[in-house]
């Protein structure tokens, strides 16, 4: 799957706390997540840009999917569409 181009963090965020993760904190432009679902803790850290690099949105995908056990584009498909 093809990922968006113009996506912010905020909109990634939004749409991660759909999948059990939290905002534990911000520090300036960064937003750390954390989820517990699988048992473990597990930390992301979005940068809250307008735009987000597209291989910075890959790497984050890549991250979350590892831990959630899911295919990075399911992952993306359930997130973007």
């Amino acid at each position: 799957m093809k990922l968006p181009r113009d996506l912010s963090g905020e909109e990634l965020v939004r749409s991660l706390r759909r999948h059990g993760y939290s905002v534990i904190r911000q520090t300036g432009s960064h937003i750390r997540l954390s989820s517990s679902i699988k048992g473990g803790e597990h930390h992301i850290t979005v940068p809250a840009h307008k735009q987000l690099k597209i291989g910075t949105l890959a790497e984050i995908l890549t991250n979350v999917a590892q831990y959630l056990e899911i295919s990075r584009d399911a992952l993306a498909q359930e997130l973007f569409d």
